[in-house]
Parts: structure tokens; C-alpha cells; sequence
């Protein structure tokens, strides 16, 4: 049973870390989190970051994009900057704070088929560099939760996401080759599904279409945007739902929009939970409520009240669970 109620998918719009931090942690009492403001640069977007984690492992930004390099040069070095200032703002912030915190980094498998072998293809197409990149992402996430720990002794539980938008194409097989000419080999879901295992109980967020519920039946969580799922997917979400596994439900675009009430906020909830058939005091108990994707496209007002209307929503879950589950 969760009791995190709403939260958010992880990045920010602006370049203030101590304001995204405040808003978080006064928008979000049931599940905070360190919030990631990608508008800061090189080294603050979702890859940059996660590679500043990773053990013996270093990449700089080329012409293509992020690519392995044989020592940490100065994008490696603003991208451990941007989070060693983000971690000071956390501990500035959440002095005193005891309760659960979530922390986001990008998962492997969009990882790969993101950065590039040194003198190569995608670290995709190499299945010993994967497994390296694998092993070193996992050893750099354990040494980051126990750093935030350190940092913040209040904190019950650290809840990790991984961010893992490139997952439906590595398993269909559509990531394109470094030149763009070609597509990468698909990758067998039992793969994926051993390299997960190696993470302490992820919530694995995917904002694309076509999540792969299959493959994600052993993980903590699974966060999407409602918007995408389709009626053909609901039998493996119930699936999902039977084994105790936590649906955050995107349900607040992710840019500037005119805020609905929070019944209809809550409604895509509802209404999925009517159909899967089960008991309306459960709802609220293992659906979280989160804006559609992450938040950096969006106005830093908006931002803020996205975050709180999905406050507000997650709240009728629990004090009328029965609200909308009758057949109409």
C-alpha cells in the first residue's frame, strides 16, 4: 500500500534549483522529489545527468550528441556540478524533512540508445557495453541514494525512477543507428527484464506510447500518461495491479494548458479502475497522480499548479473512491 497520493515525473522549467525545490516540497507532502531543470544546459539535461552517476564510465557532448570519452572533460564536469548544487539545495530545503523522496535518473536501456561508442554506433549495439553501462549505472545509483541519505537522515524511503522513454523502441526494434541510415537489433524482453532487476525496486516511467507491461511485471511502479493508454493494454494493467504493482497515472498535460476541475483531473482514474473491475477502496491505495510527463516545457506557474491540482485530485480518490466507478 502506498500512501504518496501525487507527485511528479521529475524535471522543471527555469534554471532556480532552490525555487523548483520549494515548490516541490510545499506542493508534494506525500512524495517529494528532486526536481531536474534541463533549461540550465549542457550537463542538466536527462542524460548529461544520469552520466555524471555512472563508475568508470565518462562521456562528453559531441556534434551527435553524448559519446563515451576516455576521460571526464568539462561537460562531465558542469553535469556533476548542476547536481552536487542541486543536492546542497535539497539538504538547504528539506532540512528536517522525515518521509519518502523520490529520485529520477535515466534508465539504461534509453541510455544506450542514446550515448555513442567512442568510435562507433550506439552503446545499444554493443550488448558487453551495455552490460558494462548496466553495472556501472547501477553502482552510481547506489552511491547517490546513499549520498542523498546522508544527506537528509529524516528521509523513510528513497523511491527510484528510472526514466526509460527509449524502452517501447528498444524492444521493437526502432532505435536508429548513429548515421540515422539504419535501426538497431530489438533487444529480447528477458534482457531487459534481468538489467531492471539490478535496481532497487524502480518505478519505471515511460511517457511514450506502447509501455511494455510485460516486460515490467517485477518492478515497484509503473508511471505513464494516461492519455496514450489504450483500451488493449488495460487487461495487462489489471495484470499489474493484481501483482501489487503502483500505477502513476499522468493526468495533467506536461505544458502550459487551462486546468480542469479535479473531478476530471481524477476521472481517467476512475473511469480505468470501473472497467478493470476492482473494489473502490483500492483506488486510492495503489494509483498515484502525476502531470502527463516531466514539467520543463512548462511555465513555472503552471508548473506549480499542475503539481497541485494532481494534489487535489489523488484527494477525491481517497474520499470518494465510489465517485464515477457506477456504470453509467
Amino acid at each position: 500500500m502506498v500512501t504518496w497520493g501525487a507527485t511528479g515525473a521529475g524535471s522543471h522549467p527555469g534554471e532556480d534549483h532552490l525555487e523548483a525545490l520549494r515548490v516541490v516540497f510545499g506542493e508534494l507532502p506525500g512524495l517529494p522529489y528532486l526536481p531536474e531543470l534541463p533549461a540550465r544546459g549542457v550537463g542538466a539535461d536527462m542524460i548529461g545527468r544520469t552520466a555524471s552517476l555512472l563508475i568508470d564510465l565518462s562521456a562528453e557532448v559531441q556534434p551527435s550528441g553524448w559519446r563515451l570519452s576516455d576521460r571526464p572533460g568539462r561537460d562531465m564536469q558542469r553535469a556533476v556540478e548542476h547536481l552536487r548544487r542541486d543536492l546542497d539545495g535539497l539538504e538547504e530545503v528539506a532540512q528536517g524533512y522525515e518521509g519518502p523522496l523520490k529520485l529520477q535518473v535515466c534508465g539504461p536501456w534509453t541510455l544506450a540508445g542514446t550515448i555513442e561508442l567512442r568510435h562507433g554506433d550506439k552503446m545499444l549495439s554493443d550488448a558487453g557495453a551495455v552490460r558494462d553501462l548496466t553495472a556501472s549505472l547501477q553502482q552510481g545509483v547506489a552511491d547517490h541514494v546513499a549520498e542523498v541519505r546522508r544527506r537528509l537522515p529524516g528521509v523513510t524511503e528513497v523511491v527510484l525512477q528510472l526514466d526509460e522513454p527509449g524502452l517501447p523502441g528498444v524492444l521493437a526494434g526502432t532505435v536508429p543507428t548513429a548515421s540515422g541510415f539504419g535501426r538497431l537489433r530489438a533487444i529480447e524482453p528477458h534482457v531487459v527484464e534481468e538489467s531492471l532487476r539490478g535496481f532497487p525496486d524502480p518505478v519505471v516511467h515511460c511517457c511514450a506510447p506502447g509501455v511494455p507491461f510485460g516486460v515490467l511485471k517485477d518492478v515497484r511502479g509503473i508511471s505513464l500518461d494516461a492519455s496514450l493508454l489504450r483500451r488493449r493494454d488495460e487487461d495487462a494493467v489489471g495484470e499489474a495491479i493484481e501483482k501489487g504493482i503502483t500505477l502513476l497515472l499522468g493526468v495533467v498535460p506536461g505544458t502550459d494548458t487551462r486546468l480542469p476541475d479535479v473531478g476530471v483531473i481524477a476521472r481517467p482514474a476512475i473511469e480505468l479502475w470501473r472497467r478493470l473491475g476492482f473494489a473502490p477502496d483500492r483506488l486510492a491505495e495503489q494509483v498515484v497522480l502525476t502531470p502527463a510527463c516531466g514539467l520543463a516545457g512548462a511555465s513555472p506557474r503552471y508548473a506549480r499548479a499542475a503539481l497541485a491540482s494532481c494534489v487535489k485530485a489523488a484527494q477525491v480518490l481517497r474520499d470518494d473512491p465510489a465517485s464515477g466507478l457506477q456504470p453509467s
